[in-house]
């Protein structure tokens, strides 16, 4: 793997798992108290451009990455809307 891609690899893999801990916290607590609702709907709905945006572009790291944030987004988003 050449080291550009590899370095692509590793940033949306930190930046992805970065979001585990959040996701696991309001998933179990269902505490979501501190987040800003529009904040968070600004967050998901960039996060589904940016999944579309690397499909289109064709581009596996962009793509990948964002799925996966999305599918840890989402279900603090659920949660969020239904504790309003």
């Amino acid at each position: 793997m050449e080291y550009v891609s590899f370095i692509g690899y590793l940033a949306a893999s930190l930046t992805t798992l970065s979001f585990l801990p959040q996701a696991i916290k309001v998933i179990t607590t269902r505490n979501t108290q501190g987040i800003p609702i529009l904040m968070y709907c600004m967050f998901v709905t960039g996060l589904a451009l940016w999944l579309t945006y690397g499909l289109l572009v064709n581009d596996a790291i962009i793509s990948l990455a964002n799925f996966m944030t999305l599918v840890f987004a989402v279900p603090i988003l659920i949660i969020k809307f239904r504790t309003r």
